[in-house]
């Protein structure tokens, strides 16, 4: 199985259902942000509680997948698609070492115009898209 970085370097898509993420990866997790497209006036939320029991989100890993429910949000293709936001996670690769600087990443992910399609792609800094 190849981690995230690969994944996303190959071009592979997610689906979104309502409030769910489906990721065709697996990744250790340090936090989500989730923001419309920035502006003066918006800031990003961000969720660092990503324990069993959050009242802000869910997490289920499967093999080759993980699923990510954002509990306090409604139609997330339809709030953010169309340019109009995005999810941003910070992660390092599934069992990596997250005090390794190296070893963490951004990952931006898209919403179809139409559809249920997610694109991915790792960036440096979350404040510069």
């Amino acid at each position: 199985m190849n981690g995230f970085v690969d994944t996303i370097r190959q071009g592979r898509k997610g689906l979104v259902f309502g409030n769910s993420l489906y990721l065709p990866f697996r990744l250790d997790l340090m936090s989500i942000w989730v923001g419309k497209e920035m502006s003066l006036l918006s800031s990003p939320e961000v969720i660092f509680d990503l324990c069993e029991g959050s009242r802000d989100v869910a997490i289920r890993e499967e093999d080759a997948w993980t699923n990510i429910v954002l509990r306090r949000h409604g139609d997330l293709g339809r709030d953010l698609g169309n340019g109009k936001g995005h999810v941003i996670l910070y992660a390092t690769e599934k069992g990596g070492d997250l005090f390794i600087q190296e070893q963490r990443h951004y990952v931006r992910v898209s919403f179809a115009t139409q559809g249920k399609e997610l694109s991915f792609e790792i960036i440096d800094d979350p404040f510069r898209l």
